[in-house]
């Protein structure tokens, strides 16, 4: 795991799980551009959201559902280097890992995550935790 150097404020890249200390974003699609500490060439992504016996609701339809993870070589780049699209399960477990999917022979310091919909809330989507894992570029 290689820490962010910016946004490190957001909840989404820190370790705490409480109910409700997640990046919430309004409606069902967003997206969270992470800059890690270094290149890197990915190699699985971590999502984590909260399980259905913490939240107060009894359900984690705020949960992200249809998710893809982009490389990108820089902040302004509207299209990267699609490395996987996933699907996060709501009945599986909190913390659920993805490797990625499309072969790639870059290295990246810049991470997109884009979220394409929810389990189901109407009025935003929650993101508790987004890891990205990987080895160091030399």
């Amino acid at each position: 795991l290689l820490c962010p150097t910016f946004f490190s404020h957001l909840p989404s890249v820190q370790p705490d799980m409480y109910p409700g200390n997640c990046w919430a974003f309004k409606g069902s699609q967003g997206y969270l551009v992470v800059r890690l500490s270094m290149k890197i060439y990915p190699t699985a992504f971590t999502l984590e959201h909260i399980p259905k016996t913490l939240s107060p609701t009894g359900n984690i339809t705020s949960a992200p559902r249809n998710f893809s993870v982009y490389g990108l070589d820089d902040e302004y780049q509207e299209e990267g280097k699609l490395l996987g699209e996933y699907v996060y399960d709501q009945e599986g477990e909190p913390l659920q890992m993805f490797p990625v999917m499309e072969k790639n022979e870059d290295a990246f310091q810049i991470v997109e995550l884009r979220i394409f919909s929810n389990w189901g809330h109407a009025e935003y989507t929650c993101l508790y935790r987004f890891r990205v894992h990987g080895k160091p570029a030399e």
